[in-house]
């Protein structure tokens, strides 16, 4: 494998700090948020947030968008929302006497699917190609959408009257689940004062081109991983299917199925991301753990008896990552 760059780490590394700098001048806390989000941008992963109202979980992807100077559509899903709303549609042209193609708000660098569970499954479906195939379909013709693209999506888990739960095949296609939590007394005292000032501004600048992205990417993958590491993810997935055969009887009754092999992929693939934003060139245990639970947590998809118990999938996974061993 090519060896990474070290001038290259040290000026990508800058300009990450230098993105959570402009960030902070909009958005108090939720560092955690903008760390997942840059994950899935420099891995190609789409991100899943999910939240209470008022967590700024909105306002973080649409100032993210300004600080990588990148496409940006903020979609609000409702349940009156078309395919074709998303994705375009075929309009006739009386003048022409042919129809052209109307391209939605999905042509674009970054979509922000807001509330994404407040619209019905043939909508969130048509999510799915461009999510998993960079394309879009209208009528005969497919269109290429422009890299890099990227589904940041929210949903709210409190309503439940009027929502859609995401199919599971969507759902997978989410490089990550990422819980928004509240914001500690200190950074609510600092919005509070922030949003009462009339002359709070919102303009940041931008850090990261698209060039910047792309190098980064490829930096993410020089990122070295052993093979005791590759084997421990592997068995961390496998824990998930097979619990019995890693001392889980307790866990093994909630668990309906286990991860997808996605699961591995992203594991890796995160890790690597961090490790790198981290400032090095390999990866850590600590580094996978710490990604396991926004990986693994909406691919675990737990029974009735789970909902019974009060077992939820992070309950799941802590037990699992205490349980399974680093192999030599």
């Amino acid at each position: 494998m090519e060896a990474l760059s070290v001038e290259k780490h040290e000026e990508h590394k800058e300009k990450v700090r230098q993105v959570y700098a402009e960030m902070a001048k909009v958005v108090v806390g939720q560092e955690y948020m903008v760390n997942r989000l840059l994950i899935g941008l420099f891995t190609n992963g789409h991100v899943l947030l999910e939240g209470v109202p008022g967590l700024a979980k909105t306002l973080t992807v649409s100032t993210l968008a300004q600080v990588l100077h990148l496409d940006f559509q903020r979609i609000q899903f409702t349940p009156d929302l078309l395919p074709s709303d998303l994705v375009g549609t075929m309009i006739y042209n009386q003048k022409d006497g042919k129809f052209e193609v109307k391209k939605g708000p999905i042509f674009a660098n970054i979509i922000l699917a807001d509330e994404i569970n407040r619209s019905p499954a043939k909508v969130q479906s048509a999510l799915l190609e461009a999510m998993q195939e960079k394309q879009v379909t209208i009528g005969e013709t497919t269109f290429k959408l422009d890299r890099p693209f990227l589904v940041l999506a929210t949903q709210n888990p409190v309503d439940q009257e009027g929502t859609y739960p995401l199919p599971e095949a969507q759902v997978d296609r989410f490089m990550m689940k990422v819980f928004v939590d509240y914001p500690t007394k200190e950074q609510e005292i600092e919005i509070m004062r922030r949003i009462s000032n009339m002359q709070f501004n919102y303009q940041v600048s931008t850090i990261l081109s698209k060039e910047d992205i792309f190098g980064i990417r490829d930096q993410v993958n020089k990122v070295k991983i052993s093979e005791s590491l590759e084997r421990y993810i592997i068995e961390l997935v496998y824990a998930t299917r097979n619990p019995l055969d890693y001392k889980l009887a307790e866990q093994a009754q909630y668990i309906q199925f286990g991860a997808s092999p996605r699961a591995s992929i992203n594991l890796n693939l995160s890790a690597k991301a961090l490790a790198y934003m981290e400032g090095r060139d390999y990866v850590l245990p600590e580094d996978i753990k710490e990604v396991a639970r926004d990986v693994m947590n909406h691919r675990i998809i737990l029974n009735y008896e789970a909902e019974a118990d009060n077992v939820k999938t992070n309950d799941v996974i802590k037990a699992i990552l205490n349980k399974v061993p680093i192999t030599k």
